[in-house]
């Protein structure tokens, strides 16, 4: 059953009509279905498990790690837990009052010689291979989640310890804070763990917080945006963008005031264009590792009200984080036996990495830390609105452009969706997961990514088929070079490895521009080795009954979709093909979309015989969606006016290839310069 809203207020939130109420009601109906699980008040937070071979525990997984799961289970729903017993300090959920339960089972977590002891960082450090010293272990992460729930429930829980009980557990942490961890957003967890000891009287060592903090700061790319090891993804908005205004109330401000500074500019930054990342209904996209966390990526919005100078909206604020709650809460699909499951959606395997259990998803509840705010903060009081929403017009997409982490975001009017363009990623060959997650040529609100067709055919992707050889080459890397006259320029790498040189690989330079419902590309081959076989596949069409149909409007050819997604209502996607392309075909696919276990996916295809023939470069092609009774017309699906190419053969070899539309914009595609321009 999934979450009712009742009573909802459509005058304080005219869009979602959610109240902090709601969000009350809300993390009770989680917590309510993970407590089904937990039999009596001496259980673990441990939810039934329906997929073995990739998350833990498994065969693979070593005795410190089982243990981990029941951290996990401890510390994800403590976010939750810990502003409900906050604001209602005898809140029971299954019959099992909170505030006991939680108190009870984060000593035991601490308690060598329980069987809830999750392993403290000495334990597991003296038996780890002494060959190699940087041990990272996954309880390093949940001792955050624990400070931060203990700070919430710091007269409720951690007061009510004695003298022993609070040193027993400060000793515990302070293992981990001062322990190793990886070299990445995982700092942060020490970060928090040193300031909650500090802030509780206990000594620290402030040399070890101050080299955190100082290589968190080393991590920043500009525009809001931190990359977090090799990428830039939503890390950087629910580990970074959380965490660091945290450690500046708690820590910073007082102790390290520079670098606090740093971080405020840094989130107030990220507020500037953060919500266009969410589409008119405040829907997260599928994008980036961990999407499990689901509706966790509109936590920095609340988290910005740590600081002591916010630059939050707070009626936007709270608009999306309720639109996003209502994205998943509203489904049936997103629960197995009453635990949010490993997927987007429904249950879906290829999004899963091997570092989840099945208790990880409940990091959505770093949404629910929103509730620490007081009932009479601006983030609950102020009318709802819609930020760039309310000021796009007919038939305009705004473009937001952010060259620091290479993402170019663009939110329709007419369908109401964000599409994301990414750059500088790059995924080692053979990362099926990753090229999913990170190479798409663009990501759609509306549309979540769909992995391999069985065929090795790609959604949103090119996929090169090597006939003479026998070999399908994938999109593994994708380098930035900026926006120029309204053309957004990357280059797409095929199986990019660094020990390789570059003319052995294929590459095709991208160049896109948006139009009303969608994305125009433009882009040139650079193939080194022929025959190839060249597709070029459309989103994934979540509609399991869709029926299709072609058009042809002289040189260009269309496939149209149209059927009832997940939701009931009408869906349309439409992909357009001019120069260069030989034929249009759709597919229908099983188990490879996140939303419906049948979708479709249309598909160009392109030839090409001769090494060195001089033979159509630039592949145009359109893909644009939409919602409704209401079809595309022929000048949406047809929008192209007039091509123009520098050379006489019309293959784009060379030269600017310029393209008029029919609503009167002109783009000139020209990748000369993109060579000295490129950026990972």
């Amino acid at each position: 059953m999934h979450f009712t809203p009742e009573k909802p207020d459509y005058e304080l939130s005219p869009y979602t009509g959610l109240t902090r109420k709601h969000w009350i009601d809300a993390g009770k109906y989680i917590l309510e279905g993970v407590f089904r699980h937990v039999r009596s008040m001496d259980d673990p937070v441990l939810v039934p498990r329906y997929e073995t071979e990739i998350t833990y525990p498994n065969s693979r997984t070593p005795a410190w790690k089982v243990q981990a799961e029941y951290y996990e289970g401890l510390a994800r729903s403590f976010f939750i837990a810990a502003p409900l017993i906050s604001i209602e300090p005898d809140v029971e959920i299954g019959g099992k009052k909170l505030r006991e339960y939680y108190k009870d089972h984060i000593l035991r977590s601490c308690t060598k010689g329980d069987e809830q002891y999750v392993l403290s960082y000495s334990d597991m450090d003296k038996d780890a291979e002494a060959s190699f010293t940087l041990h990272t272990y996954q309880q390093t992460v949940e001792t955050c989640a624990l400070v931060i729930g203990l700070v919430t429930t710091r007269k409720e829980i951690w007061d009510e310890y004695t003298k022993e009980e609070k040193d027993r557990i400060a000793f515990f942490l302070k293992d981990y804070a001062e322990g190793t961890t990886a070299t990445q957003n995982w700092r942060l967890f020490n970060m928090l763990d040193l300031a909650f000891l500090n802030m509780m009287g206990y000594e620290i060592d402030r040399a070890i917080m101050r080299e955190h903090a100082q290589a968190i700061l080393s991590y920043y790319a500009g525009d809001g945006w931190y990359r977090d090891g090799h990428t830039f993804d939503y890390y950087s908005a629910w580990a970074f963008q959380v965490y660091a205004p945290i450690w500046c109330r708690w820590y910073g401000y007082e102790n390290e005031p520079y670098i606090a500074s740093e971080f405020e500019k840094n989130s107030n930054e990220l507020m500037k264009t953060y919500d266009r990342l969410f589409d008119a209904d405040g829907h997260v996209t599928m994008w980036g590792r961990s999407s499990i966390y689901r509706n966790a990526a509109t936590a920095p919005l609340a988290a910005n009200f740590n600081l002591e100078h916010p630059a939050a909206n707070p009626g936007l604020a709270r608009r999306i984080a309720s639109g996003a709650l209502l994205q998943f809460f509203t489904r049936d699909d997103i629960l197995y036996e009453g635990a949010p499951v490993l997927g987007f959606y429904g249950p879906f395997t290829p999004m899963v990495q091997s570092y989840s259990c099945a208790e990880s998803p409940l990091w959505l509840g770093k949404a629910f830390l929103c509730l620490e705010l007081p009932e009479d903060h601006p983030f609950w009081c102020a009318k709802e609105e819609n930020g760039v929403w309310e000021k796009l017009k007919a038939g305009e997409s705004l473009e937001t452009l952010l060259d620091g982490p290479g993402l170019s975001i663009t939110d329709h009017h007419d369908n109401g969706e964000m599409e994301l363009r990414t750059g500088k990623v790059v995924k080692r060959i053979g990362d099926d997961n990753g090229r999913w997650c990170y190479a798409k040529l663009s990501y759609s609100s509306s549309c979540p990514w769909e992995c391999d067709l069985e065929s090795g055919l790609s959604a949103a992707s090119y996929v090169l088929k090597e006939k003479d050889i026998d070999r399908s080459e994938q999109i593994n890397t994708i380098l930035w070079s900026g926006m120029r006259d309204g053309v957004l320029y990357r280059r797409a790498i095929f199986g990019f490895d660094s020990s390789s040189d570059l003319h052995w690989t294929s590459i095709i330079d991208l160049a896109d521009f948006p139009v009303a419902n969608g994305l125009v590309r433009a882009d040139k081959l650079r193939l080194f080795h022929k025959p190839v076989d060249v597709y070029l596949g459309s989103y994934g069409f979540p509609c399991p009954d869709a029926q299709y149909r072609r058009k042809r409007k002289g040189d260009a050819e269309a496939v149209i979709l149209s059927g009832h997604g997940s939701d009931g209502r009408m869906r349309h996607m439409a992909m357009t093909v001019w120069g260069g392309w030989n034929d249009l075909s759709a597919e229908k696919s099983c188990g490879t979309n996140p939303d419906t276990s049948v979708s479709f996916i249309i598909f160009a295809h392109a030839s090409r015989e001769r090494i060195f023939a001089y033979e159509p470069y630039v592949l145009i092609s359109q893909v644009i969606t939409k919602e409704g009774d209401e079809g595309f017309t022929d000048d949406e699906i047809f929008s192209i006016d007039e091509i123009q190419y520098t050379d006489s053969e019309c293959c784009g070899g060379y030269g600017p290839v310029t393209i008029r539309m029919k609503n009167g914009k002109s783009y000139a595609v020209d990748f000369s310069g993109i060579e000295g321009s490129l950026m990972m």
